[in-house]
């Protein structure tokens, strides 16, 4: 079994990226958003052009993820338990590698395995790419990428998801645990989710798979 998780909104209380670029964004970041919200661009896209507009340095966007960021509760517990179960608990996440490993080595997490953006910085703002399974760019579907390779490789899938981004990965998985944006699809499309508020809730609906 494989425990497939999103990351900003899910391991999270917040959005980080959505604070970086409150924080940092020189220029129109929501405008981008919008497009996104309305299915006008992919979240891979939104993401690519909306942190070019970041000039700040890595230890800069840190400083701010660090003091804005909050771990949802249960984290801790659901890891421990997807050890002792021997399930595979990893993070797909849209966000930015180098945030999402550096707030779980901060709280002892950093051998949790992460597939995100791939951030370089310079001086024209942050080069966000989308790197697959295969090892090539993706302009869409990072998240069901993964999932298609870990039902390939014969593991069943447990999605644990907060946004719309989440419903491609959910549509593949034998078991889905979502809320807000995601609940909202999963009920829409009549996909069988079951709900969380922690992730003491997930590890309770583990419990009973």
């Amino acid at each position: 079994m494989i425990i497939q998780s999103d990351f900003d909104g899910t391991l999270t209380e917040e959005d980080v990226s959505f604070a970086l670029l409150d924080a940092f964004a020189e220029g129109d970041w929501r405008k981008l958003y919008e497009q996104y919200r309305q299915s006008k661009m992919t979240v891979s896209a939104f993401n690519a052009k909306a942190f070019t507009m970041v000039k700040a340095s890595r230890d800069e966007l840190l400083r701010v993820a660090r003091e804005d960021v909050k771990l949802r509760e249960g984290l801790r517990n659901l890891v421990s338990y997807c050890q002792e179960r021997g399930f595979r608990f990893l993070v797909v996440s849209n966000g930015l590698d180098f945030y999402v490993k550096a707030i779980l080595e901060d709280v002892g997490l950093g051998n949790i395995e992460v597939y995100a953006a791939r951030t370089q910085f310079g001086p024209d703002g942050l080069d966000v790419q989308y790197i697959g399974p295969e090892g090539k760019v993706l302009k869409k579907g990072f998240k069901k990428a993964y999932t298609k390779l870990f039902l390939k490789q014969g593991y069943q899938v447990a999605c644990i998801g907060n946004g719309p981004s989440d419903f491609f990965p959910a549509e593949l998985a034998q078991h889905v645990f979502a809320r807000d944006a995601l609940m909202d699809i999963c009920k829409a499309k009549k996909l069988k989710c079951q709900p969380f508020e922690d992730l003491n809730d997930v590890v309770s609906g583990l419990e009973k798979l």
